[in-house]
């Protein structure tokens, strides 16, 4: 197991970690800006007004991107475990 290897290795961790995040990250930011402009708006200062709406998207795209999300990381679990003995050897 050389130098190259292990960058290879960290990198695609981080690729895969990144997409995760994101998918799940992304919209949630969209939905709380959204709510902080309606907020400013209209000033209401209420902090289950932006939690609750950021919660409930989080848990949609959980929903939906859930078996896009466990397929990515069980792909690359799969190929990290079957890249072992080359690795090694």
């Amino acid at each position: 197991m050389n130098a190259d290897s292990v960058l290879d290795i960290g990198q695609r961790a981080l690729e895969v970690t990144t997409l995760l995040g994101a998918a799940i990250l992304l919209p949630a930011l969209a939905v709380g800006l959204l709510v902080a402009t309606f907020q400013a708006a209209t000033q209401i200062n209420e902090m289950t007004l932006s939690f609750i709406p950021k919660l409930i998207v989080v848990l949609v795209v959980l929903v939906m991107a859930g078996p896009w999300m466990l397929r990515l990381l069980m792909d690359y679990t799969i190929t990290l475990f079957e890249s072992i003995p080359m690795l090694i050897g």
